[in-house]
């Protein structure tokens, strides 16, 4: 008979493998994301090609002043993103901290412009599709996807800083080191996705205007 404890020890996961199956599986999550987004771009060139007037029009009531600044503001994120990810590798714990703080203040950076950007849009009677209330009927499909492809991407930035808030947490627990970074490393993996997802939104939605 088995001592007490035995089986479990059996199956118990090597840190090192748990660590590739857990980062394998953020890969293949984001795959997942990706071809989401996929979707949506296709559904953007598409649009431009079946209705060029009615697409540029959209995208000329849209500020592309605001969508540069939360481009550089997302980069800037994604900067200091990969600054945590190798203080965390090299163990230096301040460095981390302070970069995940950076990380969080852009990203509600980012959710500022957004707010004034949609608050504008509201005071201007520009609503998504499905409360029809848009000023010109033309435009209903423009901003339907517009609406639903940065809504989409603005809740994986919430997620984001919900996660990089965790991460913060722990990091100020003394939770990482150059033995343990991996949770940091997964982190920076989502949110440089979420960086690159607007990098494609912002040209398409705010500057394919002929």
């Amino acid at each position: 008979m088995s001592a007490p404890g035995t089986f479990w020890h059996l199956h118990e996961e090597d840190p090192i493998e748990a660590y590739q199956n857990f980062k394998f599986g953020m890969w293949v999550f984001l795959a997942t994301e990706i071809l989401m987004f996929g979707g949506i771009f296709a559904a953007l060139f598409i649009f431009k090609y079946l209705k060029p007037e009615v697409y540029i029009h959209g995208s000329n009531l849209l500020d592309w002043k605001m969508g540069a600044l939360n481009t550089v503001i997302l980069l800037c994120s994604s900067f200091t993103m990969a600054m945590a990810v190798d203080a965390a590798q090299r163990g230096q714990q301040k460095k981390l901290v302070w970069n995940l703080i950076g990380t969080l203040g852009f990203a509600a950076g980012f959710l500022i412009v957004k707010y004034f950007e949609y608050s504008h849009k509201a005071h201007i009677g520009i609503f998504p599709n499905w409360f029809g209330w848009f000023p010109e009927a033309k435009l209903d499909l423009f901003f339907s996807v517009y609406f639903m492809s940065t809504g989409l991407h603005l809740l994986h930035v919430l997620i984001g800083m919900a996660f990089i808030g965790l991460l913060l947490y722990r990091a100020t627990k003394g939770r990482y080191g150059k033995e343990n970074y991996g949770g940091v490393e997964i982190g920076g993996l989502y949110w440089h996705l979420v960086d690159l997802i607007w990098i494609f939104l912002f040209p398409l939605l705010y500057l394919l205007r002929h």
